[in-house]
């Protein structure tokens, strides 16, 4: 009896390490490939502006993309993305005595190339250089009760449409879902060779972003 109970416990253990361990396996996935889709939020305003009264308020735009994670052994990777980002800002003011609202959204295609750090299985820490392109510039005027839209596409416009950043963030790995978290800021202004007549500004925006990788 002492013989089959001496047994039964050693099977028994054998079992639950072997299950612990494929329950490791299972999550810990830092060393495999892995394709995914994000969307989300940006906050976003803008900083440097030469005109000290050019004072702005954030706005939310959309953020959605793919993204693949690509492992450099167990703590080390890659992850490039391809994102639609929409960035801008908001502003309010007087003008001829009476008060206005001003809206500028920025569509920009993000790539940023994050080089990570992945300490444990649940936590990746990321930074990198990102490559905007800016494809469309909305603005939104309220003046009274006058609302006016105006869209550029830049074709006679002294804007920079190619534009470097830089962002870090983290995401949270839960199974195969992806709780993202990142802050940017560009590095280059938004007015060409600065002979154009829309205000000097840099885009920072902070982003959150729900994945799911494949």
């Amino acid at each position: 009896m002492i013989m089959m109970m001496a047994l039964a416990c050693i099977s028994y253990s054998s079992m639950a390490q072997g299950s612990s361990n494929d329950r490791n396996a299972d999550t810990d996935v830092r060393e495999r490939i892995h394709f995914g889709v994000k969307a989300g939020l940006n906050s976003s305003n803008v900083y440097d502006s030469q005109d000290e009264e050019f004072n702005t308020d954030p706005k939310l735009g959309l953020a959605v993309g793919v993204f693949v994670t690509v492992p450099i052994g167990r703590f080390l990777g890659v992850q490039p993305e391809l994102l639609f980002s929409q960035k801008g800002f908001k502003a309010s003011g007087q003008l001829l005595g009476g008060a206005y609202d001003f809206k500028r959204t920025t569509n920009y295609i993000d790539v940023p190339l994050f080089v990570t750090l992945k300490p444990i299985p649940l936590l990746t820490i990321l930074a990198g250089p990102q490559y905007s392109y800016l494809m469309k510039r909305t603005d939104e005027y309220t003046v009274g009760t006058t609302d006016i839209v105006q869209q550029e596409a830049f074709e006679n416009q002294n804007l920079r449409k190619n534009t470097l950043c830089f962002v870090g963030g983290i995401d949270l790995n839960i199974k195969r879902i992806v709780i993202g978290a990142r802050a940017g800021w560009d590095l280059q202004n938004n007015d060409g060779d600065g002979n154009s007549s829309t205000p000097r500004y840099k885009n920072a925006w902070i982003q959150g972003t729900l994945g799911f990788r494949i």
